[in-house]
């Protein structure tokens, strides 16, 4: 079967073709970041208006890529939520009309699901069951995972998501939008131990997140280097490394409990933020096999969003009547494959 994904929750417009049999066929990808980033952040309307431009070109380029024509589809895969309601209207309306012109399932897919099955996308696929840690700018969770639509949340952010820090702490630092790639780079020439920072909820039992506070701690420090509104290039190397090398080590911690309390010895880390080195180098370090992504399929795209709806789409299930957008969708409501 051959299932075209489409993925257009927020600001990356992407759409692949996943065979059940044949594995990924084709990923094409547009970022929106250029066009958000004189506003220092997503601007819903702007992304939205983008999506309904470069949707059609990346269907016809995806059909391409993957040698087939839109009569070769057996199904239309589509993010419903979570996200930005006028960009998941986009992707609804064009993945449905194209199924029904097509007389072809359309399925809507949780984006969270696409990215804890994005690692199912490597030349190293991790079997079920597992512990997943999912990081991305909206969403920090640990989730335990059993098999496709067999999930157990075991503790998520109470607040700021860790992506959202990390996009935050660049802005307070003047870096470009998106600022969390930014901030690993300039991390890179910083001393990670020249500034103390308290390592949120590691002392208190449980898996949930805090960066508010993290953040906070960032903020402070940053108004106190700051000279004529501005933090000198090696201060804010420091300041970003001594915050990265906070959240690493939090989340450390947090995984290592996590698989503990699970008994078992599996973790996955999926969502935008998987793709930091630091953090990856000092989870590597964990008594456990570790799975990520590809780096291209960490951050939103399509392929994800092909995969999770081609594993439904081939059991059999497929969209009852006309469901609208959920931006808001807990995970555990989906069904079991």
């Amino acid at each position: 079967m051959n299932i075209l994904g489409i993925e257009t929750s927020c600001d990356e417009t992407g759409v692949a073709v996943y065979h059940t049999t044949r594995g990924l066929r084709s990923h094409q990808l547009y970022t929106q970041a250029a066009t958000h980033a004189e506003y220092g952040g997503v601007v819903p309307e702007l992304a939205s208006r983008d999506h309904v431009r470069k949707l059609p070109w990346l269907i016809d380029a995806a059909l391409d890529e993957a040698g087939i024509v839109a009569a070769d589809l057996d199904g239309v895969a589509y993010t419903r939520g979570p996200g930005l309601v006028g960009a998941l209207l986009v992707g609804i309306s064009t993945a449905r009309g194209l199924a029904a012109r097509l007389g072809i399932p359309a399925l809507g897919v949780h984006h969270l699901e696409g990215h804890l099955l994005a690692p199912m996308l490597s030349d190293n696929p991790p079997p079920f069951p597992f512990v997943a840690l999912l990081v991305s700018g909206g969403h920090s969770q640990f989730i335990e995972v059993l098999g496709v639509g067999q999930y157990r949340l075991l503790g998520g952010t109470i607040d700021d998501a860790t992506g959202e820090a990390f996009d935050k702490v660049a802005k307070l630092l003047d870096l470009p939008y998106p600022g969390g790639p930014h901030l690993a780079k300039l991390a890179e020439r910083g001393d990670p131990l020249r500034f103390k920072m308290t390592r949120p909820m590691v002392d208190r039992p449980g898996l949930d997140l805090s960066f508010s506070g993290l953040k906070t701690q960032a903020l402070v420090q940053a108004k106190k280097l700051a000279v004529d509104g501005r933090v000198g290039d090696q201060d804010a190397a420091d300041l970003a490394a001594a915050f990265e090398h906070t959240v690493a080590e939090t989340l450390f911690i947090k995984c290592k409990r996590a698989l503990a309390e699970t008994g078992l010895t599996r973790l996955v880390m999926a969502g935008g933020v998987a793709a930091n080195l630091r953090l990856r180098a000092r989870l590597a370090q964990l008594d456990a096999e570790l799975f990520y992504p590809p780096l291209a399929y960490c951050t939103d795209n399509g392929a994800m969003i092909a995969y999770a709806g081609a594993q439904r789409i081939h059991a059999g299930q497929a969209d009852e009547g006309y469901p609208g957008p959920r931006p808001r969708w807990p995970l555990q409501e989906l069904s079991h494959v």
